[in-house]
């Protein structure tokens, strides 16, 4: 079989980096796997039972194309509360199955063939195959480590051509755990303003934050009306298997990933809205619950990794740790097959989330704390035949 009949854009298509090794520690036992990029935790319970509650009133049938009104108002209001940033839940806000649809509408609907996207890198694995499957050239922005992984204006500035279309931002950041701060932010929407650029705003961390603020996006003066703010339930709630997200923007824009959504998908899974629902009206306990024991790993494993000589600056969001490998000699990607082959813990290449990740491994510490303790003795003895 070839792959004579795949379009060539999908053909040329690089492997995601991160499978490789999913695929070798599926073969092996008494693996700590600190590659896994979601919660360990099961949904509450409460947001369980309302999901089964829908099930047994029997809707399980379509809800509206948008989404359940009442989710759309409870995703509104949050918005609202948290970040002060208005959405009409009537034409503003589109429900979808997970962010990652969310980002597919709208990179199709706002892409023409051959139009740019700014990525500040390392970023989330799917961002530029996204980009290229809309019809769109990623180009990709390194940050560095003492920028604190925050998009470097001036390379983004420099990177404008007359086909640029957007910039595609993702904070609180997958892999390397920064939280861009207000006035980046600011530097970045000065660039999307002088240039008329959309800016996509992937905020599906953005209530697991230590000791700072998330700023959301389209929350800064001026930006709302050029903003496409993508969030979800997955991270916060620990609801990655309900596949439920949404998108926010304004009315004309939210028109078009509306009407792909509708050819697409029809609407997101009846069952996962109703908990959805649930998770905003009631499950701000869980959160603060979760994100006060991430807090406790974070401190765990950054402390652990600096100590074995691995440079390690402070993730101030998400659950990911990205310490610099550098001291050892190796590649990134040597590294992680080396520590899975010897000490059997996973980690992940740096260079698998896009330029500037070469020289760091994505270390998640949304697993157990005993076991990010177990994994920092196994690193130990790693480092000391090879750091």
């Amino acid at each position: 079989m070839t792959d004579q009949f795949l379009a060539h854009r999908v053909a040329t298509l690089k492997p995601s980096g991160i499978r490789k090794f999913f695929d070798i520690i599926a073969t092996m036992k008494d693996v700590i796997s600190l590659g896994i990029g979601e919660p360990d935790f099961d949904t509450p319970d409460s947001i369980l039972k309302a999901g089964l509650e829908s099930l047994r009133r029997g809707e399980t049938h379509y809800t509206s194309n948008s989404g359940l009104m009442d989710l759309r108002r409870e995703i509104s209001a949050n918005l609202e509360r948290l970040y002060g940033v208005s959405y009409d839940p009537v034409n503003e806000i589109v429900v979808t199955v997970g962010v990652s649809e969310a980002l597919y509408l709208a990179l199709t609907a706002i892409l023409n063939p051959g139009e740019e996207v700014l990525i500040p890198t390392p970023c989330f694995v799917a961002y530029q195959p996204e980009v290229i499957l809309a019809g769109g050239l990623p180009v990709e922005i390194p940050s560095r480590l003492e920028d604190e992984f925050q998009p470097n204006l001036s390379a983004v500035e420099s990177a404008v051509t007359p086909r640029t279309k957007a910039i595609l931002i993702g904070y609180p950041n997958n892999p390397t755990g920064a939280v861009a701060s207000r006035e980046v932010l600011l530097g970045v929407l000065r660039i999307a303003e002088k240039h008329n650029l959309v800016v996509i705003s992937d905020e599906i961390y953005d209530r697991l934050v230590y000791g700072i603020p998330h700023v959301s996006f389209a929350s800064l003066p001026g930006a709302r009306e050029r903003t496409i703010t993508l969030g979800g339930f997955s991270k916060d709630y620990a609801m990655t298997g309900w596949r439920i997200g949404y998108a926010a923007a304004p009315a004309e824009t939210l028109k078009g990933l509306l009407r792909i959504h509708q050819y697409t998908i029809m609407s997101a899974p009846t069952t996962a809205q109703a908990a959805a629902i649930e998770a905003l009206i009631h499950g701000e306990e869980y959160v603060q619950q979760m994100t006060a024991e991430y807090d406790r790993r974070r401190k765990l494993i950054v402390g652990g990794l600096n100590q074995l000589g691995l440079p390690t600056f402070e993730p101030r969001g998400a659950f990911y740790a990205f310490p610099q490998i550098s001291v050892t000699g190796m590649e990134d990607e040597v590294f992680a097959q080396l520590l899975l082959e010897e000490e059997k813990v996973a980690v992940v290449p740096g260079s698998a989330f896009g330029s500037g990740g070469d020289g760091f491994v994505r270390c998640s510490y949304a697993t157990k704390y005993e076991k990010i303790e177990e994994a920092l003795v196994r690193m130990e003895r790693f480092m000391r035949r090879h750091g």
